[in-house]
Order: structure tokens, then C-alpha cells, then sequence
């Protein structure tokens, strides 16, 4: 016969493991939001991405180059290196939900925030556009990055919502995250977290 106590460490193990994996939690942001977030936006092509151990060896972060085509805001120098948690060494792998991805030769529309030597893209996927051109690069899209699994809560209600970027040509996109930067500084709600 089972004990009481074994009987109740078996049940909270049984609900441990029938509880859903936790994602990635975020706040949703709009372009305003996101133009005025980041300290630097630019238009380019992914040059490098490279995954590596970090200096204590204990996460992967992956390095990503991209040859600036042009700066919407800020100074962004000829390149930017975004850095990013998670990646693949060799037979290791670490993945971020929620995370923009890249590949080289993508040409992207990134909002970022400097930290310390790199940049980190703002709002996580949320700061990343990608570009699509059709034959004969006459027409360029911007499409949103997906958040993934992620969950993105209103910043007021803390409650779970959509995205609601949308793709765009790329010259209204450029035109919208101007148009954000010439308006004050949206303000975001302090609401109570749940």
C-alpha cells in the first residue's frame, strides 16, 4: 500500500509534468513604440551570424553583422553587431522563444537598443521587419517578424492579445517609423502586473 506522503509527492510530480512549458512573456509594442524604444534603426543586410559560448561558458549567445544600408535613427556606423541569447555550438544547442531570428544575405528593418558593446534587437521579434523583394526588386515588403510561442500582453491590461504589425512596402514603413519619431514619446501604462 501507498503511503500518504509518497501519494502526494507522486500527484504534485503528476502536475508538475502536466503543466504547459512556460514561453517567453512580452509586451506587445507598436511602432511608435518601438521607434522611440530603440536608439538605433536601421535598414541592411545580415552579413554574419555566429554562435558562440559566452565568456563564462555557461550560454550560448549568437552574433549577427549587418552592413547598414541606411540609418532611419541614430548613428549606426557601415555595420551593427546585434547579439542575442541562444544559438548552436557544435552538437549544443539554446533557443529563446520569442527571439528574432536571422540568416546571412537577409535584408531586415531592425529596431535596436545599445547595451554595453552590441546591440539587442527592442521588443525581442518585435523589432524586427523582414524584406521581401519581388523579381526584379521593383517592390520591397516589410514583414513583421513572428513572436513564436511567445505570449504578448497589452501594456495596460496585462491581459494576452495579438501583434498588430502588419507587412508594409517598405517605403511606408520607413515613412511611418519617421513619421512615430516626429511625435512625442508614446507613454507606457504602469499597470499592476498580474
Amino acid at each position: 500500500m501507498i503511503r500518504s506522503s509518497a501519494l502526494r509527492v507522486l500527484l504534485s510530480a503528476l502536475v508538475l509534468l502536466c503543466l504547459p512549458a512556460s514561453a517567453t512573456t512580452m509586451l506587445r509594442m507598436d511602432l511608435p513604440e518601438l521607434s522611440h524604444s530603440a536608439d538605433v534603426i536601421v535598414h541592411g543586410t545580415v552579413r554574419r551570424v555566429e554562435s558562440r559560448w559566452s565568456g563564462d561558458r555557461r550560454l550560448i549567445v549568437t552574433d549577427v553583422e549587418i552592413q547598414v544600408t541606411e540609418a532611419l535613427k541614430g548613428q549606426a556606423g557601415g555595420t551593427v553587431l546585434v547579439t542575442q541569447s541562444g544559438g548552436q555550438v557544435g552538437d549544443i544547442g539554446q533557443t529563446v522563444s520569442g527571439l528574432a531570428s536571422f540568416s546571412p544575405n537577409e535584408e531586415v528593418v531592425v529596431f535596436l537598443e545599445r547595451r554595453g558593446s552590441a546591440f539587442h534587437v527592442s521588443g525581442l521579434a518585435q523589432g524586427k521587419y523582414k524584406v521581401l523583394r519581388t523579381e526584379g526588386d521593383t517592390r520591397a515588403m516589410a514583414v513583421p517578424e513572428s513572436t513564436g510561442e511567445a505570449l504578448l500582453l497589452d501594456s495596460t491590461t496585462r491581459q494576452p492579445v495579438t501583434s498588430s504589425r502588419q507587412a508594409l512596402p517598405l517605403p511606408e514603413l520607413k515613412t511611418a517609423i519617421r513619421a512615430a519619431l516626429q511625435q512625442p514619446a508614446p507613454v507606457r501604462s504602469q499597470g499592476k502586473r498580474p
